[in-house]
């Protein structure tokens, strides 16, 4: 799964982290307005 985190504050930081320790997702992007 490929997943978009928008923001970039503490809690976008800590569920990117969380995000990435997931075997589901696969790629990870973060965009900070």
């Amino acid at each position: 799964m490929k997943v978009l985190v928008v923001g970039g504050g503490g809690r976008e930081h800590v569920l990117a982290h969380k995000l990435n320790q997931s075997p589901l997702v696969k790629e990870i992007f973060c965009n900070s307005r």
